[in-house]
C-alpha cells in the first residue's frame, strides 16, 4: 500500500507555509475554499482540521490479459476498468503537454495547490452564489482519482467525487504532502494511468487503443490534444458518438494552452488546428462472450477457464474475491490452447456434425504427464445470441465439454477401464479368463427391468459372437459386457467406483452421487457398463493418465501466469500455473491397462492375444502410430464415445443431445467420434516422433 499522509491537526500553519507561496496564512488557506461553498472561516477551518491522518491509495484496476498457448495470441481480456499502467516513456510527450496545457498550466510551479487558481476560483463562484470552479490542480485531481479507486462502498465513491467544501480540503491536504513526497514526473504519470477519457477506457493506454488502435507512443498532436480535452467530460466531448463539433472546439482548445505553454509552435497548432477528426475505434474484448476470435470457437475454454479461476485460493477466499481479481489484478495469463490443434479438432468434429445439429459432438485433447489442456472443440458457438430458429443450436453457454455444474453424458462402455485397472491393482494378470455368455445372470440385486432375471441384473453382450471364453485382452478388446461384469464380481463395484475417482471423476447427479457411496457402490454392478455421466475433459483426463503410465495430473487450463509486477504467481510457494500431479496408479498397472487398451484400437498388444479383432480397429488404420483407447456407447445409443491415446497426446470424443439424453444418436454415428479422434491425434501429432508404448511386465500377464 502506500500512503498519502497529512499532518496532523492543529499544524495547518506550518502546511501552508511549505506549501504553499509565502504570504499566505492559515485564514488565507481556509477562508477561500470555505467560501466557495459558503461556509466561514472557523468551520472551514475545523473541517481541515477533522480530516483524517492519511489516506489509503489502493491500486488501480488492471486489465488482465488472457494468451493463447503461444504467449502472443490475445484470446481475451477481464477487466472492470480497462487499463494498463504505463511509465512516461512509453507516452508521447504531446499527450504529456496536452494534458498539462489543459488541466493545469502553471504544474511546474506550484507545490500541490496553485493560490491563483483558488483565487480565481473563489470570485468566480462568490459572482455565481454556488461552486462554478474548483481550482483544482493535476495533483489535487490525482488525489481525487486515488481516493474514488480506494473506495469500499458506493457512498465512499461518492463522497471522493461530490462537489463540497470537505473534499476540497482533503484534496488540496493531501496534494501538498503528496507533492513533498514523489516528484513531478510520478504525478503526471500516475495522473495519467487513471484519467477516464469515456468508453470504459481508464488510463491513457486503453484511450488510445479505444479511440485511434495504437500505442499511446504512437499519438500525434491533434489526437493527443483530442484524448486530452476528453478528461474534462468524456461524455460531453465523445467525437464517437456526438457529431463532433464540441470535440473539435475542445481539442483546439487544447491545442491553444499547448501554444500558450509554448508546448508547440504557432504553426503546428495551426496546421493542427485544421486537421479532421479521424478515429480508428477498437472495442477491447472482455470476459468470454466477446472473445477475440471471431468464431469464437475458444469461447468454452475460456468458460472452462474461468471456472479453474474461481476454484484457485491464490486469487482470493471466495469465488466472487478471484473472480474480481481476474477483472482487477492486471494479471498475464498464458493458457494450455493451442491455436493450431483446436483449428484441426474443430475441423474434424464440423465435418462430421454442423453446427445447427441437434447433437452435440465435441472433443477434448489433455496432454500426458502435464493435464494441460490443449483443446476444447464441439459444433456449439458460445454465445448468449437468441437461436435463428426453434430449438438450441448454435448458440449455448453450456459448458458441454466440462466444468461448471454440468454433469456430462453417460459414458457407456468406456467405463470399463476403471474396472480393468481395479483388477489388475488386484494383482489379477491380463491373462485373467472367464466363460463370458450372451447374457450372464449377475450377484447384483435390481429393480425390475429389461435387463433383470428376477432378482438379479441380467447384462448381455452387443452381439453373439462374444460368447466364449475372454481374458482382459480380448474382453477390453471388444468390449464385452459379461466378462466385465464378471471381473467386476471378483475384484469390487466399489473398487472399480474408487478408482473412478482417483482418476478425477466426479459425481454430479443425485443418483450417482448416492450409488458411490460406501454403502451402495458394492452393490452397483452397473457401474462398469457406464450408466453413470461423465464429461470429456474427465475422460480425456483418464486416458491421459494411462499415457503418462498412472500419473495422474489435474486438468490444467493455463501453461504461466504473472502478476502485475512480473513475478510468477504463487501458492504455498508453488507457482499457481504448475501441473498438480501425483502418482494415482502403479505403473505396472498402468502399462498392463494400455496392453489391454491397444487390442481396442486395431494396434495391437504387446504381449496377449486380441481375439482377432477389436471394437475400433480404424482408429489405428487411420491414425498410424502407437495407440491405445476405449469406446463406449450407451443403450439404445443415447451416447456414444471415444477415448484413445498415443504416449504423446490424449482425446476424448463424444456425440450425443445434451438438451434430451434420452434422444438417440443412432447407429449410425456409432464411429463418429472414433474417427474424431484418430483424424485429429493423425494431424496435430504429425512431424512428432512416433513414440511406443512401455510394455507390461511379466508379473501382470
Amino acid at each position: 500500500m502506500k500512503y498519502l499522509r497529512g499532518v496532523a491537526a492543529g499544524k495547518i500553519a506550518p502546511l501552508v507555509r511549505a506549501g504553499l507561496i509565502a504570504g499566505l496564512v492559515v485564514a488565507g488557506l481556509a477562508y477561500p475554499l470555505a467560501a466557495l461553498a459558503g461556509i466561514g472561516v472557523k468551520a472551514g477551518t475545523e473541517a481541515l482540521q477533522s480530516l483524517p491522518e492519511e489516506l489509503i491509495e489502493v491500486p488501480s484496476a488492471q486489465t488482465t490479459y488472457v494468451y493463447a498457448k503461444d504467449g502472443k495470441t490475445l484470446m481475451t481480456m477481464f477487466y472492470e476498468e480497462h487499463r494498463r499502467p504505463l511509465g512516461l516513456e512509453e507516452m508521447s510527450p504531446y499527450v504529456i503537454q496536452a494534458i498539462v496545457a489543459s488541466e493545469d498550466s502553471r504544474f511546474y510551479e506550484h507545490h500541490g495547490v496553485d493560490p491563483k487558481g483558488v483565487a480565481r476560483a473563489f470570485v468566480a463562484n462568490r459572482q455565481a452564489g454556488g461552486i462554478s470552479q474548483g481550482a483544482s490542480t493535476l495533483t489535487m485531481q490525482y488525489v481525487r482519482m486515488a481516493l474514488r479507486d480506494g473506495a469500499k462502498t458506493p457512498k465512499q465513491a461518492l463522497e471522493a467525487t461530490e462537489q463540497t467544501t470537505s473534499r476540497k480540503l482533503r484534496e488540496m491536504r493531501m496534494a501538498i504532502e503528496l507533492e513533498k513526497r514523489i516528484s513531478k514526473q510520478e504525478i503526471l504519470e500516475r495522473y495519467l494511468n487513471s484519467a477516464y477519457f469515456g468508453h470504459r477506457a481508464y488510463g491513457i493506454f486503453a484511450a488510445a487503443q479505444v479511440f485511434f488502435s495504437k500505442l499511446p507512443r504512437d499519438l500525434n498532436l491533434t489526437e493527443s490534444a483530442l484524448l486530452a480535452g476528453l478528461v474534462k467530460a468524456p461524455s460531453a466531448y465523445d467525437p464517437a458518438t456526438q457529431d463532433q463539433e464540441a470535440a473539435t472546439d475542445r481539442r483546439n482548445y487544447v491545442i491553444d494552452q499547448m501554444l500558450k505553454i509554448n508546448a508547440i509552435s504557432r504553426s503546428q497548432a495551426a496546421d493542427a488546428k485544421k486537421a479532421k477528426i479521424k478515429l480508428k475505434l477498437s472495442s477491447p474484448p472482455n470476459d468470454c462472450m466477446s472473445i477475440a476470435d471471431k468464431n469464437n470457437d475458444w469461447g468454452f475454454f475460456c468458460d472452462y477457464f474461468k471456472s479453474w479461476w474461481r476454484e484457485q485460493p491464490a486469487f482470493g477466499k471466495t469465488p466472487e474475491d478471484r473472480e474480481r481479481n481476474l477483472r482487477r489484478g492486471g494479471y498475464k495469463v498464458v493458457t494450455s490452447l493451442d491455436p493450431r490443434i483446436q483449428s484441426i479438432a474443430m475441423r474434424h468434429v464440423l465435418k462430421k456434425e454442423k453446427k445447427k445439429s441437434r447433437y452435440a459432438h465435441g472433443e477434448v485433447l489433455i496432454e500426458p504427464g502435464t493435464g494441460r489442456i490443449v483443446s476444447m472443440a464441439v459444433n456449439r458457438r458460445y454465445s448468449l445470441d437468441p437461436n435463428e430458429k426453434k430449438g438450441n443450436y448454435p448458440n449455448t453457454v453450456n459448458p458441454l465439454l466440462g466444468g461448471g455444474t454440468m454433469a456430462g453424458y453417460q459414458a457407456g462402455s468406456t467405463f470399463k477401464i476403471f474396472t480393468l485397472l481395479a483388477a489388475l491393482e488386484e494383482g489379477m494378470p491380463l491373462s485373467t479368463s472367464f466363460y463370458s455368455p450372451q447374457r450372464y445372470v449377475s450377484k447384483y440385486i435390481t429393480a425390475p427391468g429389461p435387463a433383470t432375471c428376477g432378482i438379479h441384473w441380467c447384462p448381455k453382450n452387443s452381439t453373439k459372437s462374444m460368447t466364449g471364453r475372454q481374458n482382459m485382452w480380448s474382453g477390453f478388446g471388444k468390449s464385452v459386457n459379461t466378462y466385465f461384469v464378471q471381473l467386476e464380481e471378483k475384484v469390487g463395484a466399489d473398487k472399480a467406483v474408487k478408482m473412478a475417482e482417483r482418476l478425477g471423476l466426479a459425481w454430479r447427479t443425485d443418483i450417482d452421487r448416492k450409488l458411490a457411496t460406501p454403502e451402495h457402490a458394492s452393490g452397483w454392478g452397473a457401474f462398469t457398463l457406464g450408466v453413470s455421466d461423465a464429461t470429456p475433459i474427465e475422460m480425456a483426463n483418464v486416458f491421459a493418465t494411462l499415457a503418462a503410465e498412472g500419473n495422474y495430473c489435474q486438468p490444467l487450463p493455463v501453461k504461466l501466469i504473472r502478476n502485475p509486477d512480473g513475478t510468477n504467481s504463487k501458492f504455498g510457494g508453488k507457482l499457481v500455473a504448475a501441473p498438480r500431479c501425483h502418482r494415482a496408479v502403479p505403473v505396472e498397472v498402468a502399462r498392463a491397462a494400455t496392453d489391454a487398451a491397444r487390442c481396442v484400437t486395431g494396434y495391437g498388444a504387446e504381449k496377449g492375444g486380441c481375439g482377432g479383432w477389436g471394437t475400433s480397429s480404424m482408429v489405428y488404420g487411420t491414425l498410424r502410430r502407437p495407440v491405445a483407447g476405449k469406446s463406449g456407447t450407451t443403450d439404445d445409443n443415447k451416447a456414444a464415445w471415444f477415448c484413445g491415446f498415443t504416449p504423446q497426446m490424449a482425446a476424448a470424443a463424444f456425440v450425443a443431445d445434451p438438451d434430451d439424453p434420452t434422444n438417440h444418436v443412432g447407429s449410425g454415428r456409432s464411429t463418429m467420434s472414433k474417427m474424431t479422434v484418430a483424424q485429429t491425434l493423425r494431424d496435430a501429432l504429425d512431424g512428432e516422433p512416433k513414440r511406443k508404448f512401455t510394455p507390461p511386465s511379466k508379473k501382470l500377464t
